[in-house]
């Protein structure tokens, strides 16, 4: 006589629990290409970061935008991670330009995220720091220093180079202080709505495909794509928001200064 209801019930609770498994496997799959919902709303999916990240690197110095031509770099920008926050500081996406993940250093990954959370966690609808403004003033002896001990980054929230995993919805943290954050903005650049980190170069190349992604998926600040840009003592003159040369060293196509990393000294 209580069979029947006992199967009733069996069936409930394995319909509940396979539905939230569902969800979790969800939450934390970073292949996971549904369109952008929820507090991610109006933030681009994996296919399309993926799709500008490839892009980014073959704009032309014609371009209208005026930050194309030379990447510069190791690698001319062609061996990125990327990842997208939105202005909760959550994951949205993250994703590789390269089809094999394990193809783009495997410490990029983490950097791309902390970047992201960066330049979303000090930047406002009516000032947006890019992560190389920020060099200088956390260096020794400078207003800022310390300030990447205040929001750790948490590592339980990476992804296996398979892309599972990863921490998709959550808040990551990190702090990064050099180039490859730029905020993100929605209407016509007067909302910002998160933050953009791109890793797997020099610093200052970094910068250069982040701000091109961002373009590209139009999501400048108000001011256009220049409004953050990377500054350098050799082009700008000295001020509290340069940024050291690296290698191979351009910015929007053209060569700045020597072009070079300054030799150690001093040891």
């Amino acid at each position: 006589m209580l069979r029947k209801p006992i199967f009733v019930i069996l069936g409930v609770l394995l319909l509940i629990s396979g539905t939230l498994f569902a969800k979790e496997n969800d939450n934390d799959d970073g292949d996971n290409d549904s369109p952008s919902t929820g507090s991610c709303q109006g933030l681009p999916s994996i296919t399309a970061l993926r799709t500008q990240l490839q892009a980014a690197p073959s704009i032309p110095s014609s371009d209208s935008s005026g930050i194309g031509g030379d990447v510069g770099g190791l690698f001319g920008g062609t061996k990125m991670w990327a990842a997208v926050v939105n202005r909760n500081g959550e994951l949205c996406a993250f994703v590789t330009s390269t089809t094999d993940p394990t193809q783009v250093w495997p410490g990029s990954q983490a950097i791309a995220k902390a970047k992201a959370y960066t330049a979303n966690a000090f930047s406002l609808d009516s000032t947006g720091f890019s992560t190389a403004r920020l060099y200088t003033l956390t260096q020794p002896g400078h207003s800022l220093w310390s300030l990447g001990q205040s929001n750790p980054f948490d590592p339980k929230f990476l992804a296996s180079p398979g892309g599972q995993g990863g921490g998709k919805n959550q808040i990551a943290g990190g702090l990064i202080f050099f180039g490859g954050g730029v905020p993100l903005y929605s209407n016509s650049g007067t909302k910002i709505v998160g933050g953009l980190g791109v890793s797997g170069d020099t610093s200052c190349a970094d910068h250069e495909i982040a701000k091109r992604v961002r373009h590209l998926l139009g999501l400048d600040p108000a001011a256009g794509p220049k409004a953050d840009d990377i500054q350098y003592t050799a082009t700008d003159g000295a001020s509290p928001f340069t940024h050291p040369q690296c290698p191979n060293v351009k910015r929007n196509g053209v060569t700045v200064g020597s072009g070079t990393e300054a030799n150690a000294s001093g040891y």
